[in-house]
């Protein structure tokens, strides 16, 4: 096939917006992409609550296209997460492509190039910058160490999914806290495509985020619990060897032997309780996640 042939699969970009003035330049790229390669198509801007003119600016721009441009006006600020929940639900297209930036770092080409790679069988596919900031580094070397996924996640600019990964994981849950690991424990065949630069992430909400998607998604509550558990049953056995060598050896204070005994073991079998419990969340988690929780204020259609 001839890169200037046209794809008749119908494709979803999914891009989120907040307050980004120039977020037209990328949308004018995506664009480009897009009629280029594809016959349908359809582009999707979440406004998650700009409030600096942006979602004015691209409605501006969208007048003179030929396909509609669909505007989700979020009634609150949700964040990318949730936000781009709302997004995907609206998305149609048989390949979405998920745009949780308007940064653009990496060549224009590598979103058709993303597209040929779903064609050959892979489900998800994501577009990662090859230098990564030491706080993105060390959460995805604990999620990946933790995960139960033979995939592996990492930083990307962007990422592109069949309607099949986005079936596959709403059938398990019909809200997805963290994407990208659901995506990652859907079984579902998953392949990377390197681009030399980088990309700046904001901190905002990234602490909690990372914390749910550890507790969602791994084990690492239960292996920490445990560890907690193992450690505590260390020192309540040098609690009992010194008490037994105090007690033999020299003059023992009356009662303290049974106090620290007391103290060392009832630690333990707290902690051990509560690795029990934190055991059976992480099964309740497993069968239950969160419910959808976003709020759509309207959706505008833009056409020409």
């Amino acid at each position: 096939m001839k890169i200037t042939d046209i794809e008749k699969n119908f494709v979803s970009a999914v891009v989120y917006l907040h307050n980004d003035a120039n977020a037209v330049n990328f949308f004018d790229a995506l664009h480009g992409v897009l009629s280029e390669h594809f016959e349908n198509f359809e582009i999707i801007a979440v406004d998650d609550a700009c409030n600096d003119g942006s979602a004015d600016m691209l409605r501006e721009w969208s007048k003179s296209l030929e396909q509609p441009l669909t505007i989700l006006h979020m009634s609150t600020y949700h964040g990318i997460e949730d936000a781009m929940n709302a997004g995907l639900d609206a998305a149609i297209g048989d390949y979405i492509f998920e745009f949780d930036s308007t940064q653009m770092p990496y060549d224009p080409s590598l979103i058709y190039e993303a597209y040929r790679k779903a064609l050959e069988g892979n489900d998800i596919v994501y577009v990662c910058p090859n230098k990564i900031t030491g706080s993105s580094r060390l959460f995805y070397t604990l999620f990946n160490a933790s995960s139960r996924s033979r995939y592996k996640i990492h930083t990307d600019a962007f990422r592109l999914v069949t309607r099949r990964a986005v079936n596959r994981v709403h059938a398990s849950n019909s809200y997805m806290p963290y994407r990208k690991a659901a995506y990652a424990a859907s079984g579902l065949k998953m392949v990377s495509i390197e681009f030399d630069g980088t990309i700046s992430n904001t901190m905002e909400n990234k602490i909690s985020l990372a914390v749910n998607s550890l507790a969602l998604y791994t084990n690492t509550g239960y292996k920490l619990s445990v560890g907690i558990t193992v450690f505590m049953m260390v020192i309540a056995l040098a609690e009992l060897l010194y008490a037994a060598a105090i007690y033999l050896l020299g003059k023992p204070i009356e009662g303290w032997t049974t106090t620290m005994l007391v103290i060392a073991f009832g630690f333990l079998g707290i902690f051990f309780i509560m690795s029990i419990i934190i055991k059976y969340l992480n099964l309740i988690i497993d069968i239950i996640f969160r419910k959808q929780k976003y709020l759509i204020e309207s959706v505008e259609k833009i056409q020409k």
